[in-house]
Order: C-alpha cells, then structure tokens, then sequence
C-alpha cells in the first residue's frame, strides 16, 4: 500500500542546495512528501540543473517579465495550484512575497532563514551575528506570514560561533544544519496537514 504524499512546491533563486537536501529526503519511500514542481523567478538558478538532474517538473517564473509584484505573485500562485502542491517552500527564494499571495497559503507555506529567529531577519545574517559578538548561530524553518521573517517557528538549528569564524566560514556550518532542519520541518508540517 502506497503512502499518501503531500505535494510539495519548492520556490528557488539561487544555487538549490536546500531543494537538493529535500529532493534526497523525497527518495525515503517513507519520506511523507514528494516535490511536484521547482520553480525559480531566475532563468539561470543553479538550483534548476539539481532539479532537471532529478527528473522534477521546473518552470521559471520570470519577475523581469511582470509589470509589479502583484501581477509576479499571481503568475506563480496560478502554477503552483495548476501542479497541485498542498505546500510550498521556499528555499532560497529571494522575492519579498506579497500579503496577498502569503495568505492564500495559511500554515501551507514554510520558507529557512539562516539565523535563529526573531534574531537577524533579513540579509546578512551571518555578518551580524559576528559583529555582535554573539556565542550562537543558526537556521530557522518558520511559517510564512506577511511580515517578513515572522511567523511561527518549526523548527531551529543550532551551532556554536567559533574564535576566527568569518560570515563565509560560519554560513557554510549554518549550511549544514539547514539541509538537516528543511527535511524535518516538512514532515513536521506534513503531521500537521495531516493531522
């Protein structure tokens, strides 16, 4: 008897290496959630290769190509429904989403965020936390909400800052722990889903 997989939409800009952490955790026949499209707002994403490599439905939603964010956020929202996702991810996704497309995913969209949140929303989160001299770093899986950084927490990643450790040095540890906090936090709110 097949396990019923909730249907997951994984939103990139970058180079993927969080959609590559949850296409391997999707090869777990137990793993309780299958990606059902890869969708980048750049043509050129890194991320994109991982996901043809993989044999998952990729499309590019252009954002040059939309005259404002509204008009952007419904084109996408239109293909995430059109693949029949449940959830949505967003993994290196660098587009401020609007409230309006935001809640018409309640407790359906998940984004990680490299720092231990409400600490350091927004960029440079590593550089920051140097400079503030704190002892602890990390990632946070949140709900997203139409605040920025700002919805409930799923799930946090912890690592100690090191002496010598530089933004690029700490962001690669930070890494690390993302690729395991992603694949958990889903299944998390796969319970939830279908709970």
């Amino acid at each position: 008897m097949g396990v019923d997989k909730l249907k997951l939409a994984v939103l990139i800009s970058g180079r993927g290496s969080n959609l590559q952490a949850l296409i391997d955790a999707c090869k777990d026949p137990l793993f309780p959630a299958e990606i059902v499209l890869v969708l980048s707002n750049r043509p050129q994403a890194q991320g994109l290769d991982y996901a043809r490599a993989a044999g998952l439905p990729v499309l590019t939603v252009d954002h040059k190509n939309y005259p404002d964010r509204e008009s952007f956020d419904d084109a996408v929202h239109d293909e995430i429904v059109k693949n029949g996702a449940d959830l949505v991810a967003l993994a290196g996704f660098m587009r401020i989403l609007t409230p309006g497309f935001v809640n018409k995913w309640p407790r359906r969209m998940i984004n990680i965020h490299p720092s231990l949140l409400p600490d350091y929303k927004g960029l440079d989160t590593h550089s920051r936390a140097l400079a503030d001299g704190k002892k602890e770093a990390g990632c946070t899986v949140h709900y997203v909400v139409p605040e920025m950084d700002s919805g409930p927490i799923i799930v946090q990643k912890r690592v100690p800052i090191l002496e010598g450790d530089t933004p690029e040095i700490l962001a690669e540890r930070v890494l690390e722990q993302e690729h395991i906090a992603y694949p958990e936090a889903v299944r998390i709110v796969t319970d939830e889903l279908s709970g």
